[in-house]
């Protein structure tokens, strides 16, 4: 290998960037610090570790000077490697040294400390916490009216807060009453009485004859179910037999027939239309038919049966309201046919005279003075035309008439309800012999519950009827009516009922009082079968000798209804 002055050079050169090296290592350990990018604020600590500029070779004080390194000798760090770092903040954080805290951990907190004399709290249910719990407050207010609720009976709709709204049932007050079937929109409700019994003067003699009878009596009453207009039918009918007719004599003798059985039937329907909030169309049409009563001056002598009439009518009228005012105007159309009279030789004779047409009109016009009270006054006016211009005593007996009334209709609290008015009544007849038929009108129809078992009525009614008795223009019919039902029990009810009226022929001077007394017992063993027993006394009191009557009926039946 060759030496020279190259080879000499490049060794120098080598020896020299070595040793220039080794001085640019010491200047830059120590220039350190001047050499520091980030102050130690914007150096985070992660996990607990130092960031590697601040590792413990590198380690500085806070003002940036470097400080003597660690010994070697001393502990090292824990690694990082496989450690599982933990974020959020930790548990209890911010909680004090008390159990006033919450401990996610639940770890056992100190015990707060009381001051002298101070109760010391009741440790409630549940571990971890000796602080008083208030009960909840109560909700006013369901959480949500369409909220999934368990379903509860329908008798209970609407008396339990939260359930969702159902229609309320209607409130039955009388838990033995009929309940009835639904067809269509109707409620039809009916009922049929069986009844026999025992009349000691069935025909209302002046001597007493007595006879066993039976008694059939249908009913049938249908309501409408609709929240406009409304419909109601009420038809009620009756038929009483005996089991034994009188002997011909009886029939020679004025107001007593051989035949004594009597049927009888009411029935009206009453519809309401509803043209607006003020504004009804009020209709009716009515059925009655009966028979004269007993020991009546208007049966023929010689009868074998007491012929029957039929009554057929109707009426229309419009009711208008103007604030509290209301005004009424309604027309009616009434025609009664008699049958024909049999007699006990076999021969039958005409009632063609007893025939008859009414025609006229009512006007009412009520105020609604306070709740539940409201005055009235009414007028009506009509005319009756018979079928013969002539009856079979040579009386025409063709009229006109009308009444003027004035009364209030009230309900008090539910407990007085009802209708009373006084007015002055007058018929005129065709024919000059006759005269005028006058009086006094009296009418009312009151219900007092007296108690939740007790209901007291009273009804009181004038008409004004025909009759066929030379000379006497009319027969004036007053009579008063006061019934007392009882509940001793749900199932037994006491029925208690007096009548007293008056029958004045005007143009005679005969006057008749009668009275009637009975009681009911009547025996409920459940919604669809009772059972009745009557016993009644009739009196007939008349200023004319020989037609003074008296009567006593017992009767017990049953009754059937759905």
């Amino acid at each position: 290998m060759k030496s020279g002055p190259a080879t000499g050079r490049r060794k120098r050169a080598g020896l020299l960037r070595a040793f220039s090296a080794c001085l640019v290592l010491i200047g830059l350990n120590q220039s350190a610090p001047a050499q520091t990018l980030t102050s130690d604020l914007m150096r985070p600590v992660r996990d607990g570790f130092l960031p590697p500029q601040d590792s413990p070779l590198r380690k500085v004080d806070d003002n940036g000077n470097a400080v003597t390194p660690l010994n070697p000798a001393d502990p090292m760090a824990p690694s990082r490697v496989g450690r599982i770092p933990t974020y959020g903040v930790a548990p209890a954080n911010g909680a004090g040294p008390t159990d006033m805290g919450y401990d996610s951990l639940n770890r056992k907190r100190k015990q707060a400390k009381l001051y002298p004399g101070a109760p010391k709290p009741k440790k409630p249910a549940g571990p971890g916490s000796t602080l008083p719990v208030q009960p909840p407050r109560p909700l006013t207010v369901a959480p949500s009216s369409t909220a999934n609720k368990a379903p509860i009976p329908p008798a209970m709709a609407g008396t339990v807060p939260g359930q969702p709204q159902r229609r309320r049932l209607k409130f039955d007050d009388d838990p033995f009453g009929a309940v009835g079937i639904y067809a269509g929109s109707f409620l039809v409700k009916s009922a049929v009485e069986l009844t026999g019994g025992y009349d000691t003067n069935p025909g209302r003699f002046t001597s007493p004859r007595g006879s066993a009878f039976y008694m059939i009596a249908p009913e049938m009453l249908a309501t409408s179910d609709w929240t406009r207009h409304s419909v109601v039918v009420d038809l009620r009918g009756s038929f009483t037999g005996y089991g034994s007719t009188f002997p011909s004599p009886a029939g020679q003798i004025s107001g007593v027939p051989t035949n004594v059985d009597r049927p009888e039937f009411t029935g009206k329907v009453d519809g309401r239309v509803d043209v607006s909030r003020d504004t009804r169309i009020n209709s009716e049409f009515r059925l009655r038919l009966g028979t004269d009563n007993p020991g009546s001056p208007n049966i023929q002598a010689g009868l074998s049966k007491y012929p029957t009439y039929t009554t057929t009518g109707g009426s229309l009228g419009v009711e208008q309201d103007f604030n509290r005012l209301r005004l009424t105007a309604t027309g009616n159309a009434d025609r009664t046919v008699y049958t024909e009279s049999e007699l006990t030789n076999g021969e039958r004779t005409t009632n063609d005279d007893r025939n008859f047409n009414q025609f006229g009109g009512v006007g009412r016009v009520s105020y609604d003075l306070l709740p539940g009270l409201r005055p009235f006054g009414e007028i009506e006016g009509d005319s009756r035309v018979h079928d013969t211009r002539l009856d079979r005593n040579g009386f025409a007996r063709d009229s006109s008439g009308g009444y003027v009334k004035a009364g209030t209709t009230f309900e008090f609290t539910r407990l007085l309800t009802g209708e009373a008015s006084i007015g002055y009544a007058m018929r005129t007849y065709n024919d000059s012999r006759l005269d005028n038929l006058t009086g006094l009108l009296i009418s009312g129809s009151l219900v007092w519950a007296a108690t939740p078992l007790t209901t007291a009525k009273f009804i009181a009614n004038t008409s004004v009827d025909e009759t066929t008795v030379p000379g006497v223009a009319g027969v004036l019919t007053r009579t008063y009516t006061a019934e007392v039902d009882h509940d001793f029990r749900r199932w037994l009810t006491g029925v208690g009922k007096f009548t007293w009226g008056t029958l004045d022929y005007q143009g005679s001077g005969r006057l008749d009082k009668i009275m009637s007394i009975s009681g009911d017992l009547v025996y409920k063993l459940n919604r669809e079968f009772w059972v009745k027993g009557t016993v009644r006394r009739d009196i007939l009191d008349s200023n004319i000798p020989g037609n003074s009557t008296a009567s006593t009926v017992v009767m017990l039946g049953v009754r059937l209804q759905r």
